[in-house]
């Protein structure tokens, strides 16, 4: 996985430079990339990629959604597929199988944090059977926008 840093950053990047969807202002290196993959990994949480003719086209994980012990059994998750290479399904199989995961892990939530005006990440994530829990105003600033956050939640058990 380590590896795939840079292809990873790529795709994540673009979405730091040219979006809100990232709440990341710098891009990331892939040296950096690298290091974020190792310690998410050696932390025991499964981080996905989707790899076509094309490469690597997407990529999904969950991480530490909080640092007390008591929300051990709970994680973020997080799905990014390559500009151009959305609304292909992709996305789902990576979530569908990162879900599964999670779930043979013993995690019982997984939590989405999604700019609050990204409509089609909502969707995407309602599809799956999120449903929203919260939503923060005005605690992201990007672009000159100050913008929402909302967060949506699977229970696995």
């Amino acid at each position: 996985m380590p590896t795939d840093a840079k292809a990873i950053a790529d795709i994540y990047n673009e979405y730091v430079v040219n979006t809100d969807i990232s709440f990341e202002v710098v891009p990331l290196s892939e040296f950096e990339m690298r290091r974020r993959i190792e310690d998410i990994t050696a932390d025991g949480y499964p981080y996905l990629v989707y790899e076509d003719k094309e490469g690597i086209v997407g990529y999904c994980y969950a991480h530490r959604w909080k640092e007390r012990a008591a929300y051990n059994y709970c994680a973020e998750t997080t799905v990014y597929c390559a500009i151009g290479r959305t609304k292909k399904g992709i996305g789902f199989k990576l979530m569908q199988s990162l879900i599964d995961e999670c779930k043979v892990k013993g995690y019982h939530a997984l939590i989405a944090c999604i700019t609050a005006d990204n409509e089609a990440s909502i969707c995407f994530h309602q599809k799956l059977g999120f449903h929203k829990v919260s939503h923060f105003e005005k605690v992201g600033m990007k672009h000159g926008r100050l913008l929402d956050v909302v967060d949506y939640e699977l229970l696995l058990i």
